[in-house]
């Protein structure tokens, strides 16, 4: 009976200390992540970045029409549908005149590779990460948080730092459009009075992602009304006209023409499909 009671005495002690513990943990990373968000981070602010989030193309994982296999694999950046294959984002933009190769990082972790580029005539630099497509709801809440200014973030690139996440001036998503499959709990408020622009390469993508913009003080370029692909032909054009300071209107046109051009549709379905602003 007395070693029944003092086990009983351990496990209690046991499971409260690592309660407390537990509880402990979370409150030093509350208090670190605060330390994070209110630090101001030094980085260029002549080099101007563009953000672009991509959810891998994913059979397994996301709510999609099955791709063949080998392109639906959204653990291989390598062969993916949206990253490495002609007019995946790594590929296109490799094959751009207009922008210039500087390096990939292989990530380990919920981003599997990232990729940067810098403009050949203007201070700008493109950065695009590419997700586990298993991680496609991480990806989303990302692009969001970043879009409100929420997730800021710095980038050494040899000896210059750039801003990237919310310090972006221009995010992208491209990918499924993981909101048709599940829900988000979070707001997306501004938190620092800044517009950002955006552009959104995904089925319906204004439907399912401006009830979470409406506080976000977010700039749309781009985004869709219906079902399309969103290959990277639309979103290189795009930026072409951003980089040139044109309009929305503009903007929206050049995509369009990309799309009806690859999609092989007539140029008014295409506007019809890639809408601008709310």
């Amino acid at each position: 009976m007395i070693k029944l009671l003092q086990y009983s005495t351990f496990v209690f002690c046991f499971l409260f200390l690592a309660c407390s513990n537990d509880k402990q943990i979370k409150k030093t990373i509350t208090s670190s992540n605060k330390t994070e968000e209110e630090k101001a981070i030094p980085y260029d602010s002549d080099a101007k970045t563009i953000h672009i989030f991509v959810a891998l193309c994913d059979n397994k994982y996301q709510g999609i029409v099955p791709v063949p296999e080998k392109i639906g694999n959204g653990q291989d950046p390598d062969n993916n549908l949206y990253w490495s294959c002609a007019f995946g984002v790594r590929s296109y933009f490799k094959k751009s005149k207009e922008w210039k190769f500087v390096e990939s990082r292989k990530l380990k972790s919920v981003k599997l590779e990232r990729i940067i580029f810098r403009h050949t005539t203007k201070n700008y630099y493109l950065i695009a990460d590419a997700y586990d497509g298993k991680f496609i709801k991480e990806s989303t809440i990302d692009f969001l948080n970043s879009s409100s200014g929420k997730n800021k973030d710095t980038l050494k690139i040899g000896k210059t730092t750039i801003g990237i996440g919310g310090n972006s001036k221009l995010l992208a998503y491209v990918g499924h459009d993981g909101l048709m499959d599940f829900q988000l709990n979070e707001t997306f408020e501004n938190t620092d009075k800044q517009k950002r622009d955006i552009i959104i390469l995904a089925c319906y993508s204004k439907k399912y992602f401006a009830p979470h913009l409406e506080k976000s003080n977010v700039n749309p370029l781009v985004w869709t009304t219906g079902l399309m692909s969103p290959e990277a032909y639309t979103l290189h054009d795009a930026i072409s006209g951003y980089l040139l300071n044109e309009s929305n209107e503009q903007i929206r046109t050049r995509a369009s023409k990309a799309y009806s051009k690859y999609q092989k549709c007539s140029e008014k379905a295409a506007k019809n499909l890639l809408v601008t602003n709310f």
